[in-house]
C-alpha cells in the first residue's frame, strides 16, 4: 500500500452520495475497463454483500456503469450514466447475490466484453473511503490496487519470466514499487502484477512480449484524480528521501503528539510537513497539497452555503429542501430566544443538511472521511468562520489538523460503516472537526486529540441503519448531530478536562466495537431505524 496523504483522507474530491459504494465502484469498473484495453460493449455485474443490500441506494449501479465508460469520480455524468452508455451501445445488467459470502462485504463480480471481442472476468472490493482493489482477474486470484501504476503479465510459470520482465522495466529506468505473482499450480498458467512509480511505454510491452511464455499483458493507470505530477528533478538520494518521511510517518497519535510538543508545532503543521516530505520521496510537487486543500475548501463551500433550493430531492426522494428550512428558521436576524441553538450551532446544523442533500442528489462534495459524514468538517469550519471571522487560511490550517486525526483512524481501526458502523464514519469525521475546531480556537495539540478522544468515545456503538439503503435518513442529522458533538468535545478540551483513556486506545475501542456490531447495524439497512414499520412503507 503506498503511504496515506492528504487527499486519501480529505477526500475524495466526488459525486455522491457514498465513497464507498459510488466512488469505489467506480474505481473497481474503471480498472476493470483497463483491463479490457478498448472501449467495452457489455458488462454484467454480479452483487454481493453491501453491494447487494444497498448498492442501488447508493447510486452504486450508476457509478459502476460511470466507471465502465471512463468516467473520474467527479465528474456529474454519473448521474445520467445509463443514458450515456445507451447512447454509446453498452449493454449493461446487475444480479444480486445473497447467499454466496465474500471476505469483503463491499463485492462485485464483473464480466466485461470489449469493442475488439476481447473479455474480462474480474472481481473488485471497495475498501472505503473510495479505495479500491482488484482481488481476482479471470479465475485467478491477484491483488491490484489502482494506487500505482499496475503491468498484469499473464505467463506460463516457467523460470527466467520474472527476471525478464523487471530487467525490460530497470533497462528504461522504470522503478518497481512492489510485485505480486499468483498461479493455480507449478508449470501452469500464472499473473504476475507489477506496481510501477510511472506509466510504461509501448516499446517496453513490446519487448517483453518477446518473451515466448509471455501470453499477454494489460495496463491499469494510477487514478488519475490522484496521480501527482512528477517534478522530473533528479532525486539525489531516494533512499534519505524516503527515510526522512518515515521519520515523520507516525503511526501512534501520541508519537506525533510527541513530536509536536518538541517542536512546538500544532497539529496542521505536522502534517503539513510529512506531505512536504512525501512530496520529496515521490518526487511529486510539494504545491500540489495548497492547491489541492483550496479545491476541497472551494467544494466544500459549494456543497453547503446558500442558495438552498427547496424543489430539489434526493435520489430517494427521503430529503430535500431541510437546509431552506433551517436557514428560513433562522432569518435574517437571528433571535436567540426562539431557537434551541445558538447561531453558531444553527449554522452548523444548516450547513451540515445542505451538505447531505448535495450529496444525496449525487452533486459534488468531499468525502471527509467518507461522503455519508461529507456535512460534519465543512459545517463545523464553516460555521466557525461565519461566526468568527476568520480566513481561508486559518481553515485550510484546520483541514490538515483534520487530516491528522484521520489518518490515525484510517490507518489503525476503519472509516468505513460496512465495516465498523456509523461510529466510523460519523464519529471519525466528527473527532476531526473537533481537533480541527480546537486548533482554529487557540488549542494546541494535546487540546486537539483529547477532544477528537472524547468525539469518538460519545460515538461508540453508533450503527450504521440506512433507510431504504440511501444515504439521506437518519444520515443527515446524523452529520448535524457529528458537528454538536465536535463543538462540545471542543469545548471539554479547551476547558483543560482530561480525558482518562489516550486517544489511540480510544481508536482501538472504537475498532473492536465495530467488529463486535451485527451485520444487520452495518450498513446492510437490515436492522435499526431501516427496518422499522414506517421506513418500510417509505421504501416499498
Amino acid at each position: 500500500m503506498k503511504p496515506l496523504k492528504l487527499r486519501d483522507i480529505i477526500g475524495p474530491i466526488m459525486v455522491g452520495p457514498s465513497s464507498s459504494h459510488t466512488a469505489g465502484a467506480l474505481r473497481i469498473a474503471s480498472m476493470v475497463r483497463d483491463l479490457l484495453q478498448c472501449n467495452p460493449v457489455k458488462a454484467d455485474f454480479t452483487l454481493y454483500g453491501s453491494f447487494a443490500q444497498t448498492g442501488r441506494g447508493h447510486g452504486m449501479d450508476k457509478a459502476l456503469v460511470a466507471g465502465m465508460l471512463g468516467m473520474h469520480t467527479d465528474d456529474l455524468r454519473i448521474r445520467n450514466s445509463f443514458e450515456a452508455a445507451r447512447e454509446v451501445g453498452l449493454e449493461f445488467s446487475f444480479k444480486k447475490d445473497h447467499a454466496a459470502k465474500t471476505p469483503h462485504p463491499n463485492t462485485v463480480d464483473i464480466t466485461a466484453v470489449g469493442s475488439n471481442g476481447s473479455s474480462v472476468q474480474a472481481r473488485g472490493v471497495s475498501i472505503g473511503g473510495g479505495a479500491a482493489k482488484l482481488t481476482r482477474i479471470d479465475g485467478m486470484d491477484v491483488e491490484v490496487t489502482g494506487e500505482f501504476d499496475a503491468m498484469v503479465v499473464r505467463q506460463t510459470d516457467t523460470a527466467g519470466n520474472l527476471a525478464h520482465v523487471a530487467g525490460c522495466l530497470s533497462a528504461e529506468g522504470i522503478n518497481i514499487g512492489s510485485v505480486f505473482m499468483h498461479r493455480k499450480r507449478k508449470g501452469g498458467d500464472s499473473f504476475t502484477v507489477f506496481e510501477v512509480d510511472e506509466p510504461i511505454p509501448q516499446p517496453v510491452i513490446d519487448h517483453i512480449l518477446e518473451r515466448p511464455t509471455v501470453a499477454s499483458i494489460r495496463l491499469i493507470p494510477a487514478d488519475g484524480l490522484n496521480r501527482q505530477q512528477r517534478t522530473n528533478r533528479p532525486q539525489k538520494d531516494a533512499d534519505e528521501a524516503m527515510a526522512a518521511f518515515e521519520a515523520l510517518d507516525f503511526a501512534t497519535a501520541a508519537r506525533a503528539l510527541d513530536y509536536c510538543e518538541r517542536n512546538g508545532i500544532p497539529l496542521s503543521e505536522w502534517v503539513a510537513r510529512r506531505e512536504r516530505a512525501l512530496a520529496v520521496a515521490l518526487d511529486t510537487d510539494p504545491e500540489e497539497t495548497e492547491a489541492y486543500l483550496n479545491r476541497a475548501l472551494d467544494v466544500m463551500r459549494a456543497s453547503a452555503v446558500p442558495p438552498y433550493r427547496t424543489e430539489e430531492r434526493s435520489m430517494g426522494g427521503l430529503i430535500g429542501g431541510e437546509a431552506a428550512a433551517m436557514q428560513a428558521f433562522a432569518g435574517t436576524e437571528f433571535a436567540a430566544e426562539h431557537h434551541a441553538c445558538d447561531r453558531e450551532l444553527s449554522l452548523a446544523a444548516t450547513y451540515s443538511a445542505a451538505v447531505l442533500e448535495t450529496n444525496a442528489s449525487m452533486g459534488l462534495i468531499v468525502a471527509a472521511p467518507t461522503a455519508g459524514s461529507s456535512g460534519v468538517i465543512p459545517s463545523v469550519l464553516l460555521s466557525l468562520q461565519k461566526t468568527r471571522g476568520l480566513d481561508d487560511k486559518r481553515l485550510k490550517a484546520a483541514l490538515l489538523n483534520a487530516a491528522a486525526v484521520g489518518l490515525f483512524i484510517t490507518r489503525n481501526a476503519t472509516v468505513s460503516g460496512a465495516e465498523g458502523g456509523c461510529q466510523a464514519e460519523i464519529g471519525a469525521a466528527s473527532a476531526m472537526a473537533a481537533s480541527a475546531a480546537v486548533e482554529l480556537l487557540g488549542g494546541d495539540a494535546r487540546m486537539c486529540l483529547r477532544a477528537a478522544g472524547t468525539a469518538i468515545s460519545n460515538s461508540l456503538g453508533l450503527v450504521c441503519d440506512p433507510v431504504g439503503g440511501l444515504v439521506e435518513v437518519p444520515c443527515q442529522k446524523r452529520n448535524a448531530m457529528g458537528a454538536a458533538n465536535a463543538l462540545v468535545s471542543a469545548e471539554f478540551a479547551l476547558a483543560g478536562i482530561p480525558n482518562l483513556v489516550p486517544f489511540d486506545e480510544t481508536v482501538d475501542a472504537l475498532l473492536r466495537v465495530g467488529r463486535s456490531l451485527p451485520r444487520e447495524l452495518r450498513e446492510t439497512a437490515l436492522g435499526g431505524l431501516a427496518t422499522c414499520p414506517s421506513a418500510c412503507n417509505l421504501c416499498g
